[in-house]
């Protein structure tokens, strides 16, 4: 098995081996991957966190040696919005919340910025939620410059020491189903489905009947039994179709 770890701020990830393919994930500083293929410019890679597959270019990861042992078990992350790494050049290079710097000393690297590490309740989860309010919606962002529903879930989750996978059709197979809505905390995980029945979007709960969730911008609405209430447009923009408790 050959591995990798992403040694810049962010990664795109596309579907295709090509700078006009879509972007369908990012990787973020420190994320370990596995080199599933090469090319000329191109590698096709796999997340060792969620087992996302796609292509980053061949020059935008470092590659570990096969007698290095890492630290997987016990990641420790970033937890401001932005922080700085300085490379063995000596260089400041910026990295977004989430960052897992367990294994920079693998690249010579340095960080002395504020971390969060094991696995942590509910406060803290809807905590760092708020850290990514008004981020701009991109479609396979991750980080508080762009970031999709999917992957705002995940990001603020692996924060706080607990694995979802990428895709909020995936997330919705995880956790315990909860039959009504009364029943849920703040933290817990709530999906919305199209008018086919399909789980396309994911969303945090919180306190006193609201939602944060990344829909234009990572935004706060009120959350009822028929779904999301949205409180600029002034109607129903989700269907709700189950809430899940993760922890």
């Amino acid at each position: 098995m050959i591995l990798g770890i992403c040694n810049l701020s962010i990664v795109p990830v596309r579907i295709v081996d090509s700078d006009k393919s879509e972007m369908i994930n990012q990787l973020i500083y420190g994320d370990i991957i596995e080199i599933l293929e090469e090319k000329e410019k191109w590698v096709k890679i796999k997340s060792v966190f969620d087992d996302y597959i796609g292509w980053i270019d061949k020059k935008q990861y470092f590659k570990i040696d096969d007698d290095i042992e890492l630290n997987l078990n016990n990641p420790v992350y970033s937890i401001n919005l932005v922080e700085f790494i300085e490379n063995n050049n000596n260089e400041l290079v910026t990295i977004p919340i989430g960052s897992d710097i367990s294994n920079i000393s693998l690249m010579n690297h340095k960080f002395d910025g504020k971390t969060i590490s094991g696995k942590n309740n509910r406060n803290s989860i809807v905590n760092t939620a708020l850290l990514f309010l008004n981020s701009p919606y991109f479609w396979g962002g991750k980080t508080p410059f762009g970031i999709d529903c999917s992957g705002f879930t995940q990001m603020v989750y692996k924060i706080n020491g607990y694995k979802l996978s990428r895709d909020a059709k995936d997330q919705a197979n995880q956790g315990e189903t909860l039959s009504f809505i009364e029943e849920s905390e703040a933290g817990d995980l709530a999906f919305f489905n199209n008018d086919q029945g399909d789980i396309i979007h994911v969303g945090i709960i919180l306190q006193n009947n609201h939602i944060i969730h990344a829909s234009g911008k990572v935004r706060i609405d009120r959350i009822d039994h028929s779904g999301i209430y949205n409180n600029d447009l002034n109607k129903h923009t989700h269907s709700l179709r189950y809430i899940k408790k993760i922890i």
